[in-house]
């Protein structure tokens, strides 16, 4: 039987992401293995999980020992396919596959899910992470981007991959809406103790630097000069959570925000907020920012990397120029007011979506596996 591998940072990316595509290659009568760091997350999915002490920090001699390890793996398992995910599981396996793909035994596939160098980002990560993208893409059977920005690179640099795809990223997860009405949102809030009345904008996100909460905290004042009855739902954890509550208190902001952690209803609160805000700094291709458009609700995002991809500015949402504080005020009245301007996004926003769903990303993926398996 052939066997497939997975690679990734850690076993919750496969958790996440990509269990329909190993469950997808098994149907087809492959052998699936998957290899990361986190040993405590278990993919019962795969047929065989390796542990590997892989560690994000380039640096790390950790990555050393995962790439002899993995190297081991590989000459032992006799894989036909390794698909490798983030920046350093793609490069613990891209070189520990190096030899035996020279001889031809072996395909590899990388899936870029956003360059840590991209428009705007600190000289370092050009610095460190373009040459080593570069670099191991001449020992790339396909290389797959989810967003235009990403493929220009590739194509315009003249990355030496083999091949060059660009996808449309992993796919919406529309089992979040399983069961529910995209118009039963006022029932959910009832339950949730919110009126029909309130201005429910919802953002999605682990509190994290890069997700930029204290940038939405920041332009509350400036909201409440437009808007009298609105609230901000965050639902997400993270390290800084506990900082921008603090933030939110010693403010005054508290009327207009609910921190409400880790959820597990996360379609539930979608369909019940009237809009979706992203002030990411980057993203690769947001599937959070998607699952809000299928359930029509228009979203309001910073004009960056992936979201460029999702929105179409004035059509199926707004953007931002991020730092604008009254830019993203303003367009967030604009919903608010418009009632008409808000009903069209709606369900242009859907309709841009479902390019992105599940199914037809994994049309795409199958096509790109046909051509390598």
């Amino acid at each position: 039987m052939k066997k497939v591998l997975f690679v990734a940072n850690i076993h919750k990316h496969f958790r996440a992401f990509h269990i329909p595509y190993i469950e997808y290659l098994k149907s087809e009568g492959y052998e699936v293995h998957v290899a990361a760091n986190d040993p405590d997350t278990k993919i019962p999915e795969a047929d065989k999980q390796y542990n590997l002490p892989i560690n994000r920090n380039p640096f790390s001699n950790n990555n050393i020992k995962a790439t002899k390890q993995l190297k081991e793996i590989i000459a032992i398992e006799k894989y036909s396919l390794i698909h490798c995910h983030t920046a350093m599981g793609s490069v613990v396996a891209r070189l520990a596959a190096k030899k035996i793909r020279k001889k031809g035994m072996l395909k590899v596939l990388y899936t870029a899910h956003g360059f840590h160098f991209y428009k705007g980002s600190p000289k370092l990560y050009w610095n460190i992470y373009y040459p080593m993208e570069k670099y191991l893409a001449k020992y790339t059977d396909g290389l797959i981007t989810i967003n235009e920005e990403d493929y220009n690179v590739v194509v315009n640099n003249k990355f030496k991959a083999v091949n060059a795809f660009k996808t449309a990223g992993v796919g919406i997860n529309s089992q979040k809406f399983k069961g529910l009405s995209l118009d039963g949102g006022d029932a959910i809030r009832e339950k949730n103790g919110y009126d029909k009345d309130t201005f429910l904008i919802i953002y999605i996100a682990e509190f994290i630097t890069r997700k930029d909460h204290k940038f939405i905290l920041e332009a509350i004042p400036l909201l409440k000069e437009k808007i009298n009855n609105f609230k901000f739902v965050f639902a997400g954890r993270g390290i800084l959570k506990d900082e921008m509550e603090e933030m939110a208190t010693n403010q005054g902001l508290t009327d207009n925000v609910d921190f409400l952690g880790f959820r597990k209803d996360i379609g539930e609160l979608i369909i019940m907020s009237d809009i979706g805000v992203s002030v990411s700094r980057q993203e690769g291709l947001p599937m959070n920012v998607a699952e809000e458009m299928f359930a029509k609700k228009p979203v309001v995002a910073t004009k960056i990397r992936g979201h460029v991809d999702l929105i179409n500015h004035g059509e199926s949402g707004f953007l931002f120029n991020r730092g604008d504080h009254q830019e993203f005020v303003n367009q967030i009245t604009d919903l608010y007011k418009n009632k008409e301007l808000c009903k069209t996004m709606s369900e242009n926003a859907k309709i841009k979506a479902e390019k992105f769903e599940l199914a037809n990303c994994l049309e795409e993926m199958k096509l790109i596996y046909k051509k390598f398996l």
